[in-house]
């Protein structure tokens, strides 16, 4: 009958399905870390005085920005 059709179209559409999640996926997590990076000024404020530094607002800056343009440069 029309049963290995059926299960041909089913295992088809099931590795579209798996490999299209799979693309939209990592393409909403890129955005997402673009958007809301995992860093921030405050946090890494915090690690710079953990270590001992004393963190200037210019120091910060120029540490975000390194990251900003390694993170673009990939």
């Amino acid at each position: 009958m029309a049963t290995p059709w059926v299960v041909l179209i089913a295992v088809v559409a099931a590795i579209l399905g798996a490999v299209g999640g799979f693309f939209l996926a990592r393409k909403y997590m890129k955005d997402y870390l673009e958007k809301n990076p995992p860093i921030n000024e405050e946090m890494l404020r915090t690690m710079m005085m953990q270590m001992g530094q004393k963190p200037s607002e210019k120091k910060i800056r120029q540490m975000m920005s390194q990251m900003k343009n390694s993170g673009k440069g990939k």
